[in-house]
């Protein structure tokens, strides 16, 4: 495909980009230039990066505007997450510069960030800058026969039929941050909610097999009810304890997941304490009066009773059950 040293490869079926690619490179004089060493190739259909992934260090650029053909790539947010982890390079998403959103939807669905239209020397020049040179090849491990998690419907429909690449007039930028906003926050706590939480385990789960890295799941919750503003009060006890990298989610009406990424048993009983004991401190209490009394149970990957994401929250769960029998606390699953 490219025969420079390294490869920019676009996924598009529009003339104007491979050209407008081409002759940024070609513009590059430079001997020290970004663009020195570099190609462009063209892919008419993103299976092809799969059958035949690129080598370390190439960089490929899916152009919003592509044509999609089935269920894998209804829109080009499923085709990133199915380019996601197997092409051993990083992956930008070209957008149209209106577009405020692309650059964190493409990274929740696994590329590396986003590029506006037109694509220009110094734009190129600033994404390759970013991380220069090649990247060490990723380790590799059989994916067996786990299922694929697809996005959540509710965000898929509103990335499909919302204006975030209709071909309409878009809507205004609040409509659509609250759409998609709606598609995965609980409403009541400003957590992610139940189906995004599913995606997520399942894509930290991989990923912690993937890189052999540890991976730890808290299960949060109460046995009472609570009214909404002490459910956001909880909320932000959580968010405050938090890195930028752990998913807090609302499991149900009184419980809550954790996936801490890259954090091993120690790291999530610290965590989960900070928790417990801010809540102690608050003396938040349910509906009847009463105290509430957390309890967290937490499971931690690698272990070798835990092949699959479901022994994962299962051992967080069981946990969780037994500290909740024992009237709150913190219990660290066995497995």
């Amino acid at each position: 495909m490219g025969d420079g040293l390294r490869s920019i490869r676009i996924v598009t079926h529009d003339d104007s980009v491979l050209a407008s690619a081409r002759a940024a490179i070609e513009s590059s004089s430079l001997a020290d230039d970004a663009l020195a060493g570099w190609s462009v190739a063209h892919v008419e259909n993103w299976r092809e990066l799969t059958e035949a992934p690129p080598a370390p260090g190439d960089v490929v650029i899916v152009d919003a505007w592509m044509r999609t053909t089935g269920p894998e790539d209804r829109n080009v947010y499923e085709v990133l997450r199915q380019l996601s982890g197997r092409t051993r390079c990083r992956t930008f998403l070209l957008v149209d510069q209106s577009n405020a959103e692309a650059q964190s939807i493409a990274r929740f669905c696994g590329a590396t960030g986003s590029l506006t239209r037109p694509i220009s020397a110094s734009k190129l020049t600033a994404l390759l800058g970013l991380n220069g040179g090649p990247r060490p090849a990723l380790p590799t491990q059989g994916r067996g026969a786990a299922r694929e998690d697809q996005l959540p419907e509710a965000l898929l429909q509103t990335l499909v039929t919302g204006a975030a690449f209709s071909s309409a007039a878009p809507a205004p930028r609040e409509t659509r941050d609250d759409a998609l906003l709606k598609a995965v926050i609980d409403p009541v706590t400003g957590l992610f909610n139940f189906s995004f939480l599913s995606y997520k385990l399942d894509e930290e789960f991989k990923r912690a097999r993937r890189f052999h890295a540890p991976l730890a799941c808290a299960m949060l919750g109460f046995e009472s009810q609570a009214s909404d503003d002490v459910l956001r009060e909880l909320a932000a006890i959580f968010l405050d304890a938090s890195r930028d990298t752990d998913v807090l989610g609302r499991f149900d009406e009184n419980s809550f997941l954790f996936l801490l990424p890259n954090t091993g048993p120690d790291g999530a009983e610290i965590m989960a304490r900070r928790v417990a004991d801010s809540a102690d401190e608050r003396r938040l209490l349910d509906l009847v009066g009463d105290r509430i009394d957390i309890a967290i149970g937490i499971g931690n990957f690698p272990s070798p009773d835990i092949d699959q994401r479901e022994d994962l929250y299962g051992a967080a769960r069981e946990a969780f059950l037994e500290a909740r029998e024992a009237g709150g606390g913190i219990v660290v699953s066995a497995l």
